[in-house]
């Protein structure tokens, strides 16, 4: 086709306004792709929550070795995400992949696994090795938190004869509160906009089990070269980023107030 029929074709191609959206939205794929979304978050940014917590109070303790340990929690963090999925779908892999061989070794399977290839398998190593990657950042920003409280009110709960347990939860979760809930929002926007180690270890499969809004986008945008409903997503992905954000906000400046 010439650049001149090109361009009158293009020029020629109606404008359609918010049909797009029209079409999305009343799509039980889209709310399917969704839910998924939703899930993979919640399961992510929750047991990033935990993990990094614990181990931000592990290393909050005085040591040895605590120095050391801190550089080794920035590893997992620093490889970039795609290396990371390759790095995970190795680990993973049907024929060869370590787990498969560690797990029959010790009697917990009879034969290789196909994790990536059938749920809930597939979403649960999605799962971890996206948390695997995205503890650390989490736990230095908690750690960060934990050491900005007064050694004085240490002090003073031990001196009151406070529990383990009650200077966790009574004392020192509520004085990182605000630091807590900066870690959610962060956490839970990287979930919402995951992309990366979608794209290495599974592809969305199987089926469209592990397809969250990230990987739709890119494949209605660049697979199906649906330029304008990719675009659509992108925005939707956008707005529902922008109000998880601004709730959020909204309760860290109430906890704060």
């Amino acid at each position: 086709m010439s650049f001149h029929k090109w361009n009158l074709k293009y020029r020629s191609t109606p404008f359609v306004g918010f049909k797009n959206y029209d079409r999305i939205l009343g799509s039980d794929k889209f709310w399917e792709i969704l839910g998924t979304t939703a899930v993979f978050c919640v399961l992510s940014v929750t047991l990033i929550m935990i993990i990094g917590y614990l181990i931000a109070l592990l290393l909050n303790e005085n040591f040895w070795g605590r120095g050391a340990l801190r550089a080794l929690l920035l590893v997992p963090w620093a490889i970039p995400e795609v290396v990371n999925g390759i790095l995970w779908k190795w680990l993973l892999d049907p024929g060869f992949g370590i787990l498969n061989r560690v797990l029959i070794s010790i009697g917990m399977i009879d034969e290789y696994q196909s994790w990536l290839t059938s749920m809930p398998s597939a979403m649960i190593s999605v799962v971890i090795a996206y948390v695997w990657t995205h503890v650390p950042l989490a736990a230095l920003i908690l750690l960060a938190g934990l050491q900005s409280i007064s050694k004085d009110v240490k002090d003073a709960s031990l001196v009151d004869g406070a529990g383990l347990f009650h200077r966790l939860f009574l004392i020192t979760t509520p004085l990182v509160r605000p630091v807590l809930v900066v870690v959610l929002i962060f956490e839970t926007i990287f979930a919402l906009k995951v992309f990366d180690v979608i794209y290495v270890l599974t592809g969305g499969g199987p089926g469209r089990a592990t397809t969250v809004l990230g990987w739709e986008i890119y494949s209605r945008t660049f697979i199906n070269l649906s330029f304008g409903r990719g675009s659509a997503l992108a925005m939707l992905l956008g707005l529902i980023t922008l109000t998880v954000a601004l709730l959020y906000f909204k309760f860290l400046n109430r906890e704060v107030d």
